[in-house]
């Protein structure tokens, strides 16, 4: 992966980053509309009864076995 990725078209272009997303099953463009959704929330959303992306080593963890298994 490059030093310099500035923008999120350059990551999700990268490579390297195309190799993990296929391995873990992720698309791209499913990807790109979960962060424009997270970037568009605002302090009020996070109130209201809306589901929250966890954070990363929650999201490990709870798939690990998935990860394992699968």
């Amino acid at each position: 992966m490059s030093d310099s990725i500035n923008t999120l078209d350059e990551l999700l272009n990268d490579p390297m980053v195309r190799l993990v997303m296929e391995r873990d099953r992720v698309q791209p463009a499913e990807l790109r509309m979960l962060l424009e959704r997270a970037r568009g929330r605002t302090a009020e959303d996070a109130s209201a009864d809306q589901p929250v992306v966890p954070p990363a080593h929650v999201v490990a963890r709870t798939c690990l076995q998935q990860w394992l298994l699968g």
